[in-house]
């Protein structure tokens, strides 16, 4: 069921319903539709919205359209029955004169015109293209109404998305944040936890922070919200070092953002330590601590 609901919340099935993925994304939501009923039944109510939606938002043919249609077909009947009649008179005048050229004097036989198939057929035609026509007309009108309001549609969808995604992610976040500030609380509460302040060094007297280790766990955390270090580089990370017996022990690195993602930071455990400092390193830290970029350093009070 979270499988299901976290794929639906990606927005990928609006992306299917409007065409807009490839094969195998279309196929992939095909199976993902096959394995999960609630994925068909979203599938089948974004496809019931963006009808209604296109349906709402239609255009209507212009006024007077269907007249115009109409008085074009009469027209061409009008002028189809012109031509016909005119036929029948050449045909009979025709008769007439080779009666008299023949010089006989017996009566012409008159022989009744059948209506010429041919003819009704194109006339016939004639009516069905332009009814086709005036359809044609009607049909491009409306899709061109609904392919703008869907392109409309389809734009303000993927702004829904982006915004859907911007939300879920400071949601996300304001949870993670507010997770981290209940457990800063709790520590700073608890005597089985031991609060560190470091403080700056030579080459960094503003700098300061704060690590909390639990003695008996073995935990350290560094508090983001009571750190003051410059902010590092891309190529470099700063590294937290326990002093045991007089010897550093590293106890991983971390970074230093103006926005950090994460205000509490477990960091490596360690079992006795007598002091914690800070070190500037490379990304990824060292095997040894370069003590002349120490910025922060501070004792564990007994």
């Amino acid at each position: 069921m979270k499988e299901s609901k976290a794929y639906i919340e990606t927005g990928i099935l609006e992306l299917y319903v409007l065409g807009q993925l490839n094969v195998r994304e279309q196929k992939e939501v095909e199976q993902m539709a096959a394995d999960f009923p609630e994925i068909r039944e979203e599938i089948n109510a974004i496809e019931i919205a963006m009808e209604m939606y296109a349906i709402s938002h239609a255009i209507e043919p212009t006024l007077g359209l269907e007249k115009q249609i109409f008085e074009e077909i009469s027209k061409l009947s009008s002028k189809s029955n012109s031509d016909q009649d005119f036929k029948k008179e050449s045909n009979s005048n025709h008769i007439s004169s080779g009666s008299i050229n023949s010089g006989q004097t017996e009566t012409a036989k008159i022989i009744p015109l059948k209506q010429d198939h041919s003819v009704s057929t194109i006339r016939s035609l004639r009516f069905a293209l332009v009814a086709c026509i005036g359809l044609l007309m009607m049909s491009v009108v409306a899709l061109y109404g609904a392919h703008d309001k869907l392109s409309e549609a389809n734009a303000q969808i993927a702004s829904l998305n982006n915004q859907r995604e911007r939300f879920a992610a400071t949601v996300s976040y304001m949870k993670d944040e507010n997770k981290d500030l209940q457990e800063i609380a709790s520590i700073s509460g608890d005597p089985t936890w031991t609060s560190v302040k470091l403080a700056g060094t030579a080459i960094s007297p503003q700098a300061k922070m704060m690590v909390y280790w639990h003695k008996s766990g073995q935990h350290v955390m560094v508090d983001n919200t009571r750190m003051s270090l410059p902010q590092n580089d891309a190529s470099h990370q700063y590294q937290l070092w326990a002093i045991v017996n007089g010897k550093p022990v590293d106890l991983g690195v971390f970074n230093a953002d103006a926005q950090p993602k994460k205000l509490l930071v477990a960091m490596k455990e360690v079992a006795a330590a007598q002091a914690f400092a800070v070190t500037l390193e490379k990304r990824g830290g060292s095997t040894a601590p370069t003590m002349e970029k120490m910025v922060v350093q501070g004792v564990v009070s007994i």
